[in-house]
């Protein structure tokens, strides 16, 4: 019986894992010896109604799917006029129609934001929404636009964009 049990856990043990149907991304700016990185999973659009459905206003989502998304900077940056000191931290994003509340938290280790807590807030700052015509972002997506000690970090996806100014401070 025991041979037979210990059989079966080592034939599970060797299947291969499931890709996620949101897989992991990152993205990362460098200047001189300070970098960002952001860890992030990316849903698809896979033809659904994303912002105002799927993505509710007026809630606080994780920016992207399965556990929350992650930004690490090694220096202290500005972002959107705003000191952040070098870390780790937490985003979330809170989406309207026509603006989105970005938060930085200090809690770290997240699934989602289920247990999100606004208390361990670090920074929260306002962006415009921008519709965009011509593009359709199938895969949710952040990515830098550097230009030397400067970068917009871009969320894209479905038919928005936004642009939060960042600065590497030295």
């Amino acid at each position: 019986m025991f041979l037979s049990l210990l059989a079966l856990v080592t034939a599970r043990a060797q299947e291969a894992a499931k890709p996620r149907p949101s897989p992991m991304a990152v993205t990362t700016v460098k200047y001189k010896d300070a970098y960002i990185k952001i860890t992030y999973s990316q849903p698809l659009k896979r033809g659904r109604e994303i912002f105002g459905s799927l993505v509710p206003y007026g809630q606080v989502w994780r920016l992207g799917a399965n556990e929350a998304t992650e930004i690490t900077t090694t220096k202290n940056i500005s972002l959107n006029g705003f000191l952040l000191k070098a870390g780790t931290y937490s985003m979330f994003a809170i989406p309207q129609k026509d603006k989105w509340t970005i938060i930085i938290n200090s809690e770290l280790g997240l699934w989602g934001a289920y247990n999100y807590n606004y208390r361990l807030d670090v920074l929260r700052f306002d962006i415009p929404v921008q519709t965009t015509t011509d593009a359709v972002y199938e895969p949710f997506t952040l990515q830098f636009d550097q230009r030397n000690d400067v970068a917009d970090l871009l969320i894209l996806w479905d038919r928005i964009k936004l642009s939060i100014p960042v600065k590497f401070i030295n």
